[in-house]
């Protein structure tokens, strides 16, 4: 995990990703992959929320559920997920794998860097939404 989250802070840098740009693509990445289930508002209120084995989270929540710390690397790890084992009635999907797959690229960057970018832009906006 550290060796991810390492990988994950070189390419931000290297990309020049800036936080306001990444909580931009990251809402709209969000409005895509996590409000089905997590509700638009991150509330854990999704449509789909219901239908889930599991309790699906308020993602609004992380920062004060972490002693005021916004959990960056869980965050990345959590949402990645291609270094979770699975388990049994876990629904998240690995986003990993799913952005990797489907990655395009315009400038020549991998299909990892592309997976990265999307994960960042979702941990950013994350991040911004975050209630005391």
């Amino acid at each position: 995990m550290k060796m991810t989250v390492l990988v994950t802070a070189i390419l931000a840098s290297l990309l020049g990703v800036q936080s306001v740009a990444a909580e931009s693509l990251g809402q709209n990445e969000y409005m895509i992959a996590c409000a089905g289930c997590h509700g638009e508002s991150a509330k854990g209120d999704g449509p789909l929320a219901e239908l889930l084995k599991i309790g699906t989270p308020d993602l609004t929540g992380l920062t004060a559920r972490n002693e005021g710390r916004f959990p960056f690397e869980y965050t990345v790890f959590m949402i990645d997920r291609r270094e979770v084992l699975p388990v049994h009635g876990n629904d998240m999907p690995v986003w990993g794998d799913r952005f990797q797959a489907s990655a395009t690229s315009q400038r020549g960057e991998t299909a990892e860097m592309v997976a990265r970018g999307r994960i960042l832009s979702l941990v950013y906006y994350l991040q911004s939404i975050q209630q005391q």
